[in-house]
């Protein structure tokens, strides 16, 4: 009876669609057929987020969401005249129901819920503590996402530095570490790898096939870190007096809104039931399909949001500096990025006989042979200047697109897309968005961070032969 009654409010559902749309009964577009001219909105669309924030800051911020809608509709409205809306409908629902929807409703409840932690208290920043900060950030990064564990620690680290008087390199690493590298065993960690579990790879894949090479990648920088840190705090100016420390060292830490690691729980329980149950339950739309087991993760995602605004307090949220711009800007950036983002996944899926058939020659030794160290560098380089999600669904889709033949015989080659994404999205402030998030922080607190070509300096740097090291490591 309950299976019945299920049925009927999804098609109840579905057919409220069919009425907004009476394209229901849509073609398919076949990418053979599109050049690749269709793929210029989502080239310009990561281009503005890139560029215009670097060059027109206070432009971008009052209207970033007004560009991205003009990019969507730089797509929709000439394939819609072209193509008829009988073919562009069905790309739109698809972009919206199977990515966009659970994507943003992921990202949105872990930014709230880790929003309600608010760490109080100082401590020491030695080489020790720093370190500390950074390895347990690093193991939180793939439990609450990069974002929730950056803006969770990012403070406690500053006010334990802020005696020093040298903490960028403090915040570079954490950066790398905290923000990005951390990010690399569950969906829940990083954006590129929970667009992965959307679209077909099991929840704990990544755990098993990247926890070596990002212990290797995670472990070596943090060793560099003690070192340098090291050598700085052995410095006879490096500590002021303790008379100008401005929030001098209490001993020891306390921790308000406690209830959200109980609801952190939850998001991890509700995403790994929507990838082990599969009742089977679902409605057809016009490109996409609506699975039950995905409407009560993403239901159940929204409840423990709520509950984390109601149960926590107001102070604990002010005093972690927590506001909605941030998750608002991922919001409006990302809807233009997945309506731009379906020319190319439909080119890419025609494989040679698409407009980027060059491309896939070139990642490929052979027909069915991938270069998997050509596939980490192309999709880490991208990542690093373009934002990381989108990047791994071109080269996901690059490497063929089906999720369970990457996850066996093509394994290497998607642990290599998956860690270029998710590694390389910290060469920039670009390239994943809590690198920007965190250097605002920082800059806040008086820290004279580096600009672009500055921390690109820094990056190139420190990870540059770390990755090269990897690469003949893992995916040689």
């Amino acid at each position: 009876m309950a299976r019945d009654v299920l049925l009927r409010i999804l098609k109840g559902g579905a057919a409220l669609a069919a009425c907004a749309a009476p394209c229901a009964q849509a073609s398919t577009v076949n990418g053979a057929t599109l050049g690749a001219a269709w793929g210029l909105p989502f080239a310009l669309m990561l281009l503005s987020i890139a560029l215009v924030p670097m060059f027109a800051a206070a432009f971008w911020h009052r209207h970033f969401g007004k560009i991205s809608a003009f990019w969507a509709l730089a797509f929709l409205l000439p394939f819609a005249l072209t193509h008829g809306v009988g073919a562009t409908y069905p790309l739109f629902v698809h972009a919206l129901v199977d990515e966009y929807v659970p994507f943003i409703v992921l990202l949105g409840a872990l930014y709230t819920i880790a929003g309600g932690i608010c760490i109080y208290g100082n401590l020491r920043g030695s080489p020790r503590t720093n370190t500390t900060i950074l390895l347990l950030g690093t193991v939180l990064a793939s439990v609450m996402g990069t974002t929730g564990a950056a803006m969770l620690l990012i403070r406690p680290l500053l006010r334990a530095n802020d005696n020093r008087r040298h903490t960028v390199h403090v915040v570079v690493f954490f950066i790398v570490l905290v923000a990005n590298a951390g990010g690399s065993l569950t969906p829940l960690g990083d954006p590129p790898l929970f667009l992965g579990f959307l679209n077909g790879v099991s929840f704990f894949w990544t755990t098993q096939h990247l926890a070596v090479p990002m212990l290797f990648v995670c472990a070596v920088l943090l060793a560099a870190f003690w070192v340098l840190d090291s050598w700085y705090f052995r410095r006879a100016d490096e500590v002021r007096d303790a008379r100008t420390d401005p929030t001098p060292d209490s001993g020891g830490i306390a921790i308000g809104g406690k209830l959200n690691f109980v609801l952190l729980a939850g998001v991890i329980a509700l995403v790994l039931m929507s990838g082990v149950w599969k009742p089977g339950i679902g409605v057809d739309l016009p490109g996409a399909r609506l699975e039950l087991q995905n409407l009560v993760r993403d239901a159940g995602l929204i409840v423990l949001a709520a509950l984390s605004l109601a149960c926590t307090s107001r102070t604990a949220r002010a005093d972690n500096g927590f506001d909605w711009a941030p998750i608002a800007e991922v919001a409006k950036l990302f809807a233009g990025i997945f309506v731009t983002i379906t020319p190319v996944i439909a080119m890419l899926k025609a494989g040679e006989h698409g407009a980027f058939a060059s491309l896939i020659q070139f990642v490929n030794d052979a027909p069915g042979r991938p270069n998997d160290a050509l596939y980490f560098w192309a999709t880490g380089l991208l990542s690093s200047f373009l934002d990381n999600a989108p990047t791994w669904l071109v080269f996901f889709n690059l490497a063929g697109g089906d999720a369970p033949t990457l996850m066996t015989s093509g394994a290497r080659t998607l642990a290599a897309i998956s860690a270029g994404a998710v590694w390389m999205g910290a060469m920039t402030y670009i390239g994943n968005a809590p690198n920007f998030m965190v250097r605002a922080i920082a800059q806040q607190r008086g820290v004279r961070m580096p600009g672009f070509f500055g921390y690109l300096g820094w990056s190139c740097v420190l990870l540059t032969p770390v990755f090269a090291a990897a690469t003949w490591l893992f995916f040689v």
